[in-house]
């Protein structure tokens, strides 16, 4: 038996409460585990600690198993009456069995002649404030990301000129500002429910000198290109009125460089009151640029021109929290999402988080990480991250040659880095104002951009298409990824198909809870280019079908042929069936 390759804590994605009465509990093992029994029961059931007693517990079978690259994962689900668990693992493996506790492995006679209390392991209590509960609303949203400046101009005179609104074939640049407004967007929310869209998430619309917005001039304005506090108070009315929720980008790792405290560092150096909000490490500041990758001081991503705030200062924090709950009780909105957010200080997160749900109870936080956030999902930060990890799996199936297995191995270590109530609200996309556009990655191929979108409908979570993908809308990196919205055309109903077809794959999750939060089962189809997989929960199962490969199928005894070319199913013609079992 491979006992380096076991673990377990009593604690994070490993041991944790599902709600008020269920208590999840995980093992990870390497393949060569046949069965594993999870022993069970409340701590005193026998008596006191430190007193002349044994203590054993409930046997139980952990037959739910899901695969990974190099391991598999136990679960079994309890609910301990007393709100308190004890418990081991007996673990087998052909002829050998050993039996797991906190501080190590026993043989079974070791196990049968150990005298004094074991190590076991303890989940103490499930303090019903310590469990985890995301908002109800979120697992249920398909969120809308918009770049401001390349949605909707609505033509109101800003003072300013513009560049022409470009057709969808005229790559983007970061040279031009387009005009895109509150007031367009506000004009489009009605689209935008039709289309089934009941989420808007927008790039940051702060006062700025960039048409990205990422590097803040003012927290408290309104970016004067976008509109006014009149114009986002009037959206946010509107869009709830649709039942939308408002999502908006907070800036808080880096601010820009004409941030009135920055200045008033550069202006005054050390004698600015200011100098402890940023992370100055050298003053002055040489003359020539590089500064920041000369350690100068800190920034993002080395660009001297956003220096990095000092999130452990307590002024610093004071002064976001007002900002944020001002966003809240003035705007009225119902998320944020956080930029660069693995890099703001836990417990600039922790307040943030207590003062924004003190304002609003069903609050939703998104923080921006690339890789396993395990430490800022705890309940105390934030309730999702967004999920980068299911859309490299999701393009690597298609992009990357990975195979179904492969891909089913991905989809299993997503959906066990965090607890269940998790997964169930992050923030699953495939397309950004960071990343090439979903039907450029594509080729332009039209089979693959619905077959990826549908693998993303139907995993659990909270969906977040980009502006413009209900469209096919092309792009490349950043910033081509951030053309013009092109109304004349969706207007004249040369994209009606495509946007046809995004409803009904809107439509299809929204009306099967079992697509957002229920669990995943793969199916071997033998050829590495079907996935075959199951969404299931205690009344429903759901299976999908994607056949991206050449190639003619039965589909197990369903009477089903099944090709590049189907003969029925949502999309038939697109290799994709999802049907009710």
């Amino acid at each position: 038996m491979n006992l380096s390759a076991i673990y377990h804590i009593s604690a994070d994605n490993f041991c944790y409460p599902l709600d008020e009465n269920k208590l999840v509990i995980k093992l990870q093992t390497a393949y060569d585990i046949d069965k594993a029994e999870l022993v069970w029961g409340d701590p005193f059931n026998f008596g006191l600690f430190g007193g002349d007693v044994s203590w054993d517990g409930t046997h139980i079978n952990m037959t739910n198993v899901f695969t990974l690259q190099n391991h598999k994962i136990w679960q079994s689900i309890v609910e301990p009456r007393y709100k308190r668990c004890r418990y081991y693992f007996i673990l087998h493996s052909g002829e050998e069995t050993f039996y797991m506790f906190e501080d190590g492995f026993k043989t079974f006679e070791e196990f049968s002649n150990y005298k004094g209390r074991r190590q076991d392991y303890f989940f103490p209590w499930m303090n019903s404030i310590d469990i985890i509960k995301p908002a109800e609303w979120v697992n249920n949203t398909i969120w809308y990301q918009i770049f401001p400046d390349r949605f909707c101009n609505s033509g109101t005179d800003r003072g300013r000129k513009y560049h022409n609104w470009s057709s969808p074939d005229k790559k983007a640049s970061n040279a031009y500002a387009y005009g895109g407004d509150l007031k367009g967007v506000t004009s489009k929310l009605d689209y935008l429910k039709e289309l089934g869209i009941n989420g808007l998430y927008f790039t940051p619309i702060n006062e700025s000198t960039s048409n990205h917005k990422y590097n803040t001039k003012d927290y408290t304005r309104i970016d004067s290109s976008f509109g006014n506090d009149k114009d986002i108070k009037n959206l946010v009315k509107e869009a709830h009125s649709r039942g939308i929720k408002v999502m908006l980008d907070g800036v808080f790792n880096h601010s820009g460089e004409e941030f009135a405290p920055w200045q008033d560092v550069l202006k005054n150096g050390k004698n600015s009151r200011y100098f402890d909000w940023f992370m100055i490490n050298k003053y002055p500041f040489s003359k020539i640029g590089g500064r920041s990758k000369k350690g100068e001081y800190y920034s993002f991503a080395f660009v001297d021109g956003m220096p990095k705030l000092n999130t452990n200062n307590p002024e610093v924090v004071e002064y976001f929290i007002n900002v944020c709950t001002r966003w809240v009780k003035d705007y009225d909105i119902d998320a944020i999402r956080l930029d660069v957010s693995d890099e703001l200080s836990h417990n600039f997160n922790k307040q943030l988080r207590k003062a924004l749900f003190a304002v609003k109870p069903d609050f939703f936080i998104c923080g921006e990480t690339w890789h396993n956030s395990i430490a800022w999902l705890r309940g105390d930060e934030f309730d999702s991250i967004m999920n980068y990890s299911l859309q490299e799996t999701i393009d690597g199936f298609w992009h990357n040659n990975i195979t179904a297995k492969e891909f089913a191995y991905r989809v299993n270590y997503c959906y066990n880095q965090y607890p269940i109530q998790t997964n169930n609200v992050m923030f699953n996309l495939l397309d950004s104002h960071d990343t090439m556009r979903l039907m450029t990655r594509c080729g332009n191929d039209e089979d693959i951009f619905y077959q990826e979108l549908t693998a993303l409908f139907t995993l659990s979570g909270s969906v977040c298409i980009y502006y413009g993908t209900e469209i096919g809308l092309e792009g490349g990196y950043d910033p081509d990824c951030r053309r013009p919205m092109p109304w004349k055309e969706i207007e004249s109903g040369r994209y009606d198909s495509r946007i046809s077809t995004m409803k009904q794959l809107i439509a299809m999750r929204k009306t099967n809870e079992v697509l957002r939060c229920g669990d995943v089962r793969f199916i071997d189809s033998g050829n590495d280019k079907i996935l075959m997989f199951e969404k299931y929960n205690d009344v429903k199962t759901v299976r999908v079908i994607l056949n991206c490969s050449n190639s003619e199928i039965a589909v197990r005894n369903d009477n089903i042929i099944f090709s590049r070319k189907l003969h029925n199913g949502l999309l038939a013609a697109k290799g994709i069936l999802v049907t009710e079992v």
